[in-house]
């Protein structure tokens, strides 16, 4: 296969390439919406504050042992039990 050859392959495989990126680019995923959705919640957002505020009690302290672990598992909790009975439906 010679250089010409491979200039016209090139010429004619860029033109779908730019048509499935421009697909990609439209497409959502529906999790990402659903997680959105689901942290706006009442009980997503009083765990997201207890987060913050443990994150901002620890990062004020130079020396300390604690973490947030604990507030982080209850946020990521309460999100996904959300989601969980909400994705589904939106799937096709």
């Amino acid at each position: 296969m010679g250089l010409r050859d491979e200039e016209m392959l090139g010429s004619r495989s860029g033109e779908p390439e730019e048509e499935e990126e421009e697909e990609a680019a439209e497409l959502v995923d529906p999790l990402t919406t659903v997680r959105e959705y689901c942290e706006k919640t009442e009980k997503c957002v009083k765990a997201r504050e207890k987060l913050e505020l443990c994150d901002a009690r620890v990062s004020a302290r130079s020396h300390t042992q604690e973490e947030c672990t604990e507030e982080l598992f209850d946020f990521l909790h309460a999100r996904d039990h959300c989601v969980a009975h909400k994705l589904f439906k939106n799937l096709k």
